[in-house]
Order: C-alpha cells, then sequence, then structure tokens
C-alpha cells in the first residue's frame, strides 16, 4: 500500500515493511452495511406479512383476498423501506460533508487549536509528547491528510460511498419483497385461507429460523440462538394479529 507525501505525490514502504504488508492477508468481513440492509429487509418482509397473512385468515378471509393484500402490502412495504433506507443513507452522506467542510475550514483558521486536538488524540493512545510531535507537524504539512484524520479519529466518519443510497434503496426493496413472499407463497396454491395459514406457518417460521441462522453467522452472534429468536418474534407477531382478528371478526 503507498503512502503520499504532503504533495499528494505517491511515497511507497521500506521494501522490508512492504514485503510483510504483501505476505499477509486480513481475513475481515467487509460487507457489513449490505448485510445489514438485507437484514432490515428480509426479516420486516417475512414478519409483517406473515402477520397480515395470519390476520386476515383469522377474519375467515378467502385465500384470494389474504394474497391480494399481501401483494399490495409488499409493494407499500417495498417502497417505504427502500425509501427510508435511502434518506438514511444520504443523511448520512450529507452529515459526512458538512462536517468535511467545517474541518477544512478548521485547520485553515484555527491550525493551533486542531493540532492541539491531533496531540490530545495521539495522547489519549498512549504516545508520549516526544513521540507525536513529528507527527503533528507532519500532519500540518499536508492539509488533505489532516483533515482526513481528524474525520477519522476526532469524529469517528468513514467516508460514505456516493453510490450508498441507491443499493440500500434497492437492496433493502428486493430483500423486503423476497421475504415478503414467502409467507404468502402457500395462499397461492392453497384456496382456503386456513389451510394455507397453516402452510404458511411452517413455510415461513423455517424460513426465518434459516434467515436468522445466517444472520447471527454473518454478524458474529450466536446463529442457533438468532435463528430461535428471529423465530420466536415472528411466530409472535403473526400469533398475535391472529387472535386480534379472531377477537373482532369470530
Amino acid at each position: 500500500m503507498a503512502a503520499k507525501d504532503g504533495r499528494g505525490q505517491a511515497r511507497t514502504l521500506d521494501p522490508e515493511k512492504q514485503t510483510l504488508l504483501s505476505q499477509h492477508t486480513e481475513k475481515h468481513f467487509t460487507a457489513g452495511e449490505i448485510v445489514r440492509d438485507i437484514i432490515i429487509g428480509v426479516s420486516d418482509g417475512l414478519t409483517v406479512p406473515f402477520a397480515l397473512a395470519a390476520g386476515l385468515s383469522g377474519a375467515n378471509a378467502t385465500s384470494s383476498i389474504v394474497l391480494t393484500a399481501g401483494i399490495a402490502e409488499v409493494a407499500a412495504g417495498a417502497i417505504s423501506m427502500g425509501l427510508g433506507g435511502y434518506l438514511a443513507a444520504k443523511s448520512e452522506a450529507d452529515h459526512y460533508t458538512r462536517e468535511l467542510r467545517r474541518e477544512q475550514e478548521e485547520v485553515v483558521n484555527v491550525p493551533d487549536t486542531e493540532a492541539a486536538e491531533v496531540a490530545e488524540i495521539l495522547a489519549e493512545y498512549g504516545v508520549e509528547p516526544h513521540e507525536y510531535t513529528p507527527v503533528v507537524n507532519a500532519l500540518r504539512k499536508n492539509p488533505k491528510a489532516w483533515v482526513d484524520f481528524m474525520m477519522k479519529f476526532e469524529l469517528g466518519l468513514e467516508k460514505p460511498d456516493p453510490r450508498r443510497a441507491l443499493h440500500s434503496a434497492l437492496t433493502i426493496a428486493i430483500a423486503y419483497v423476497l421475504g415478503g413472499s414467502v409467507p404468502l407463497l402457500p395462499y397461492v396454491f392453497i384456496p382456503r385461507a386456513r389451510e394455507a395459514l397453516v402452510a404458511s406457518v411452517v413455510v415461513t417460521l423455517g424460513a426465518l429460523l434459516i434467515f436468522g441462522f445466517a444472520k447471527g453467522h454473518f454478524t458474529g452472534n450466536k446463529p442457533f440462538k438468532s435463528a430461535f429468536q428471529t423465530a420466536l418474534i415472528g411466530a409472535v407477531a403473526s400469533a398475535a394479529a391472529f387472535g386480534l382478528a379472531k377477537a373482532i371478526h369470530p
């Protein structure tokens, strides 16, 4: 990995360190944002239409009505969830841009204060004054690197992908549609809503268990615990909807 000097020109590491870096491959999971969007979309897609279908079945609706209402809900939910993901990512990008401009102004207008903040940050990591002083001076000679340092270590902000908002919206919406199609699928083939509900419960709980296991695996949590919790949430939501519908419409 090449570094850059104060004029933005490439500067390579010494050969020994470059060799060590080339020989070492770190296996970090780097698709966290995509997985988060998929989790949001699929979890809501499996749970909300499942509860809706159970509620309508409890109200003695026919399979065609359940299917029609379910498809409408999936379409509306996908649009709503996708738009929410887009706005969240856009807000995150706008926040980064505002803070970036502020830091760019501060390194020009109050450089001594910003340099003191760099020293304070490094001191928190146990770096002594005689050790961090050259680092502070080096950053002062490179305003771009200085601003980048402050964004990361003072504010804890990483530069967002400019395509993140659109990708987030599409990922959440597609995941919602895929998740929502699972509990509705039995109603396509089984005309009696009560019978379709039984099949929907079996299929959806199975999907929730698989999804919960995968979610736990990718997020570093206990897969079996995650599978149980995810299925339990879906079961409670659908049972509550079914029971409420039966109470209102016996």
